[in-house]
Formats: structure tokens, C-alpha cells, sequence
């Protein structure tokens, strides 16, 4: 598999250096030189194979003879051992894709267990590996738990203090061992903005084979790609060529891989890119201005970003297939009122809880299903648990906590606080080897 540099083409690597680097030169994203196509007959084949084995043959076409078979086989069985995609039916034309049955109940599970799994494949080396990382709200568990206690590989993760909720933190912070939990007086975009500088400073790199686990690790993306193709064995057949889904998005991580499974053959009529009131990219795409404002807080944290990182990859993606705006891509943005609305009307009028990003994905779709011929899909991102104060108050009700967050919940939090200043940062990634 190549790929490039979306900042610097003269920088052309393989899977294995992409996953290495994680990002490239200029801070520039790495991005396939080509993505397969598969025909509709072997679309039909792999759509009613098991998730497991049509993972494997998804991400086998991608990394090719670059890493044996058997062995990335073996990765993904191990990666994706969990409970995986589930649909509701909300009504009989809108669905909700539930991806939240893994091991911190959010749809990162899938991308960050497989990353961990080739990341530590190709460290044959045994070389000591810090991934640096800043979560708006569930990347941090994702990958905290898909590294935990892995030997030779430290993962710090920075989030904005105060800004996720209390389950959030609890599923990373309190871990120990190999993770290092750091809150940051600041939004996510300035947790990002450490991250990145962290990339680029020459003593840092000295003392620290640094690598990012964020959505822009190319592994979390393809991995990404498999749940898409899961969806379409889990409705009828008979619905397949009229499916809307609309994504709840923040780094835009989630969409690129929606896109990527589209432009292989996958048959989605049409994608909604959802927002909160963090809605850069809906003005930008409404304006042609790129004008990010500051990040505000809302109930559905982990799209509060204003600076969306794989933004570039979706629009390289519609260049390259020519894909018109609102044809394959519709988008808005929904606000705090709206969001709890319709948090109350999937409870009160379909009896389904939900939680504030799924809501979002649910306000947009909803409109959009007009036409008699179309079906809905939204993904359901985060189990309602991760956000209990938030959905408890909204709909006055008692949620039942999983048996993994009743082992959790009052576990002592073992995080740093730091203002968003690089030197600090420096200091804890240096110092502590």
C-alpha cells in the first residue's frame, strides 16, 4: 500500500512507515495513492461474510503483501474481540447503528485496538514508543486501554479539563501503569496544538520516539472502514441501494472512513456530516470561507473542535470522485436546544435512550428522510452511560450502569494538571521515560 502526503507529495511512504509516523512532514496526513475499487458481485460476496473475516479482507486488500496474511488475520481477530455493531430500529425507515458495545463503550475501540495491535507488531524492535494523544472525550479510553500494559509502549493522553464527563475520565485516568493522564486548562484545540508542537520539537524527538493515536493514525482509519460494511449485512438486502447515514462529527475521522468504504463500492446513497454548534466546517462548505471560531463547550464534548484534523481527507476524497455537495454529501449543524429535543423524542415517542452525538446524527437525519424510497441510518457513537448526568436530566430517569463502569466509578483519578503551556508538556514527556 502507498501512500502520501497530502501537505508534501514528494513524501511518499508505506503502511508500515504511515502507522510508524503517524503524521508527516508540514504536519501533513497520509493518504493512500489509491483507494480499491471492488465490484458489485464481490461487494454482494463480502457484505454476507462474518465481520471478522470481511475485516480481514477489507485490510488485506489495503495493506497487501506488505505484512503476512496469517499475521494480520491474527491482529484483527484479536483487535475486534468484542461485541460488535448493532442496529435498532427506531422507526420502520430510521435505524441507529449502535457501536458502542466494546470494551469503553465508543465506536474508537475499533480503530485504536487495531492500531495497537500493528503498532505493536512492527515494533520489532522492542523500542520504547510514547503515543501522544489528546481526546475530546473518547479517544482517550480507546487507545488507553487498547495499550494498557503493553510492554515498551507508553501512552500519554491530554484532554480539556472540565470539559468531558466524569464516566469519560474515569475509563482513562485511573489506569496507571503504562498510561499517563494530563488535563489541560483549555479547550481540545489547544490540547491538539501541544500535540502537534510536540511533533515538531527536535529535543522531544531526541529522548522520544513519539507517535500520535489520534483519527489521523492512518491504522485507526482503515479499521474504521470495516463497521460501514457491518451495517449493510445487518438490514435487509432488499434496502441496500437506499441508505442516508448520517455521522456524528468531530474530527472528522469517522466520515473519511464512510467515504472510503463508498468509493470502494460500498452502496451509500448519501452521507450527512453532523455538527454541534462547533459547525466550522457546515459554514465553510455553506460560504467557502475557512473561519474556525473558538471552540465552545457542549453536551455532546466529543465533537467540541473546531479545527477538524481530517478535514483535508474528506475533501480529497470528493476531488477525487467528483462527488457533489448535498448529492453524496449533505451537512449541517444542530444546537444545544435541538440536541435535547430530540434526546426526549427518541425516549418519550420510540422508547430508545440515547445520548447527545447520536442525537445530533438523529436531528439531521430525520429531515432528510423525506422521500418514500430512502432509509436512515445514524451511528449511535457512545453508550448513553458515558454522558449519565447529562441524559439523566434530560429525560428524569435512572440509567443502569454496565458492569465495566460500576468497577471504575470511584477509582482515584492519577492525572496531571497543566495550563496549556508546551514547556510543561516537554518537561512530563522528557522526564519521565
Amino acid at each position: 500500500m502507498k501512500l502520501y502526503n497530502l501537505k508534501d507529495i514528494k513524501e511518499q511512504v508505506n503502511f508500515s512507515q504511515a502507522v510508524k509516523r503517524g503524521l508527516g512532514r508540514k504536519q501533513g496526513l497520509f493518504f493512500p495513492e489509491t483507494i480499491p475499487r471492488i465490484s458489485k458481485k464481490k461487494i454482494k460476496k463480502l457484505i454476507n461474510e462474518t465481520f471478522i473475516t470481511r475485516s480481514q479482507k477489507i485490510l488485506s486488500i489495503f495493506i497487501g503483501s506488505e505484512i503476512e496474511k496469517s499475521i494480520i488475520n491474527k491482529s484483527i481477530q484479536k483487535a475486534f474481540s468484542f461485541p460488535g455493531p448493532k442496529i435498532s430500529y427506531i422507526t420502520k425507515k430510521i435505524l441507529c447503528c449502535e457501536l458502542f458495545h466494546g470494551p469503553t463503550l465508543a465506536f474508537k475501540d475499533y480503530g485504536a485496538r487495531f492500531m495497537a495491535q500493528i503498532l505493536s507488531l512492527l515494533n520489532a524492535e522492542k523500542k520504547s514508543i510514547t503515543i501522544l494523544t489528546a481526546t475530546s472525550g473518547d479517544t482517550g479510553a480507546a487507545v488507553a486501554h487498547a495499550f494498557y500494559k503493553m510492554k515498551n509502549i507508553r501512552v500519554v493522553v491530554l484532554y480539556p479539563k472540565g470539559k468531558i464527563s466524569k464516566i469519560q475520565r474515569k475509563l482513562f485516568c485511573t489506569l496507571g501503569h503504562n498510561i499517563t493522564t494530563i488535563a489541560v486548562d483549555g479547550s481540545f484545540d489547544e490540547c491538539q496544538k501541544l500535540v502537534k508542537k510536540a511533533f515538531n520539537d527536535i529535543e522531544i524527538k531526541k529522548y522520544t520516539q513519539l507517535n500520535s493515536a489520534n483519527s489521523i493514525n492512518i491504522s485507526r482509519l482503515l479499521a474504521q472502514i470495516c463497521y460501514f460494511f457491518e451495517i449493510f449485512h445487518l438490514i435487509p438486502e432488499s434496502i441496500h441501494n437506499k441508505i442516508i447515514i448520517s455521522v456524528p462529527c468531530g474530527n472528522f475521522g469517522n466520515l473519511t472512513a464512510g467515504l472510503i468504504a463508498k468509493s470502494m463500492g460500498l452502496p451509500v446513497k448519501k452521507f450527512i456530516l453532523s455538527t454541534n454548534s462547533n459547525n466550522t466546517v457546515p459554514r465553510y462548505l455553506k460560504t467557502g470561507i475557512w473561519n474556525p471560531y473558538k471552540t465552545i463547550s457542549t453536551m455532546s464534548n466529543a465533537m467540541d473542535i473546531s479545527r477538524p484534523n481530517n478535514w483535508p481527507r474528506v475533501q480529497k476524497i470528493l476531488q477525487k470522485e467528483q462527488w457533489k455537495i448535498n448529492k453524496h454529501l449533505e451537512y449541517g449543524s444542530v444546537s444545544e436546544e435541538s440536541t435535547k429535543k430530540n434526546i426526549k423524542e427518541l425516549f418519550k415517542k420510540f422508547n430508545y435512550i440515547s445520548e447527545p452525538h447520536a442525537s445530533v446524527a438523529y436531528t439531521l437525519l430525520k429531515k432528510s428522510i423525506n422521500k418514500k424510497d430512502l432509509y436512515g441510518i445514524f451511528l449511535g457513537t457512545a453508550h448513553p452511560i458515558k454522558f449519565q448526568e447529562t441524559v439523566e436530566k434530560i429525560l428524569q430517569i435512572k440509567l443502569q450502569k454496565p458492569q465495566v463502569i460500576s468497577k471504575i466509578i470511584h477509582l482515584k483519578e492519577l492525572s496531571y494538571n497543566i495550563k496549556p503551556n508546551f514547556n510543561t508538556l516537554k518537561k512530563i514527556l522528557i522526564n519521565h521515560q
